[in-house]
């Protein structure tokens, strides 16, 4: 509970908590539909962790990262450097927070040309139309009441208490993202989506990494088995150490400049040790949804801490409403623009649900993956027959003049209708591609839907098309 004097007391229609992704263009969205709208965040610079210390700084390392690594190879073309590159951190750094400075005073824009009055603080809940807003930097404590209020307070890096954070030595993907020196030896905890993408970015600086992952594949579940066995190829060939199916049980810091040390152990206990200048724990992300006073207005959690909702965004409490990672997976920006839309179309008394199909997932590993809808193993699952095609990018022009021939674009159908069920991409660029799939599998498009669009050539979209072909048995491109 927030507590202290009431300095001040507002008033607004709809009460938006939290201006990350879902939050920010939720705000608008309500703008846009005529409703008076405030947006608390505990942060002055909008946009949540997504614009400030995830998706966008950390695209931008990993392009840095990509472009020195592509200088390596670039004397196969006749590109030759007279000089090895070299990696100025800080001016990389600077380069970065501009690209975030750059966004995140755009969204500010927004809300204020929308007329969307931006407040700073830690909103909690007293009751279900009121919230107190503490700012810790002027000492103030302001009441606002609404009509409706939307939370989207997103989430916060779960700590490893074998590896307790210290902002310093062991660090979350924030931190990664601000060095302004390289580590010599950087040990990732956690072999994730996010783990795999920096601990690429920083191996293809410069530092030596070492990716400990509990599970026996890097990426978890819930994609083709193809995927796996590419990145794990990749990363080895990157020359990334890993260490699968090992959890930290212990992290100790070196003394005067010298490396620290992180004690992993296997299965059958047998343990490792690895030097380590930074220790990255990457293990996943919790619900911010408690300190908020939810249990103020009747709010209870389901298993995994989210806010249960409806297919309005709604939560048990008929004039609340819940968006992004609070209610549950997956945890993605665009799910969360595309229930920020739902919920604020619904408050304006609008028809609107979230009834999407599929949602699609990209992660900017080496090489690329995209994901879209069932793989093969869930739609047998399922109790569908099944069709594929796998198209490999060896045979795709356009892959081959970009250097990228390691990935493949494969379809997953019905074999008795022929109907569109997944979509499974890796190469590169391949996150461009995968809104076709997506719009393909909610528009209900077979196979020959997609073989029978004209792909502009020469593009890795082709892929698409060719792997559809495959399925169905009239590729010219390759052979199986």
């Amino acid at each position: 509970m927030v507590v202290g004097n009431l300095n001040a007391s507002e008033g607004c229609e709809v009460l938006v908590i939290g201006a990350g992704p879902g939050g920010y263009l939720c705000a608008i969205r309500l703008a846009q539909l005529g409703k008076d709208v405030i947006l608390v965040d505990k942060r002055a610079s909008l946009g949540g962790v997504c614009l400030n210390e995830g998706c966008i700084p950390s695209k931008a390392i990993i392009h840095a990262a990509e472009l020195l690594e592509q200088t390596k190879h670039a004397s196969e073309m006749g590109l030759v450097f007279n000089d090895e590159p070299t990696i100025d951190m800080k001016q990389l750094q600077a380069w970065k927070s501009k690209v975030v400075t750059r966004l995140t005073g755009g969204v500010k824009q927004l809300e204020k040309a929308h007329g969307v009055r931006i407040m700073q603080g830690t909103a909690t809940f007293t009751d279900n139309h009121n919230v107190e807003l503490a700012n810790d930097e002027d000492d103030r404590t302001i009441n606002i009441q609404f009509d409706h209020a939307v939370i989207a307070t997103g989430t916060s890096a779960i700590e490893l208490p074998p590896v307790p954070f210290d902002g310093d030595w062991v660090i979350g993907s924030r931190e990664a993202l601000e060095q302004d020196t390289l580590p010599q030896r950087l040990v990732v905890i956690g072999g994730g989506y996010i783990g795999l993408e920096l601990g690429t970015a920083y191996r293809k600086l410069g530092s030596e990494v070492s990716i400990v992952e509990l599970q026996d594949d890097l990426l978890g579940g819930r994609l083709e088995p193809e995927i796996h066995r590419l990145v794990r190829r990749r990363a080895k060939a990157l020359g990334i150490d890993l260490w699968l199916k090992h959890k930290a049980v212990s992290a100790k810091p070196g003394e005067g400049g010298t490396p620290g040390i992180v004690k992993i152990v296997d299965e059958e206990g047998k343990e490792s040790e690895l030097l380590a200048d930074k220790v990255l724990v990457v293990i996943g992300r919790r619900p911010n949804t408690s300190g908020i006073g939810l249990e103020n207005i009747g709010i209870s959690l389901d298993e995994h801490n989210c806010i249960p909702v409806d297919e309005y965004r709604r939560t048990k409490v008929p004039n609340i409403f819940a968006i992004g990672d609070i209610t549950g997976q997956p945890m993605l920006a665009h799910k969360a623009y595309r229930e920020a839309k739902v919920a604020a179309e619904v408050i304006a008394g609008h028809p609107a649900a979230y009834d999407v199909r599929v949602v699609p997932a990209v992660m900017f590993t080496d090489p690329e993956v995209a994901t879209v809808g069932l793989t093969e193993a869930e739609a047998k699952e399922a109790g569908y027959e099944v069709i594929t095609g796998n198209f490999p990018l060896k045979a795709s022009g356009r892959a081959l003049t970009l250097g990228g021939p390691d990935g493949f674009a494969k379809f997953v159908a019905d074999k008795e209708t022929q109907r569109l069920l997944g979509v499974h991409l890796a190469g590169p660029h391949v996150a461009e591609l995968i809104a076709e799939g997506a719009l393909a599998i909610e528009l209900d498009a077979f196979l020959d839907d997609i073989a029978n669009t004209i792909h502009p050539h020469p593009t890795l979209s082709e892929a698409l098309l060719e792997a559809a072909e495959l399925a169905l048995g009239t590729c010219a491109h390759f052979k199986k």
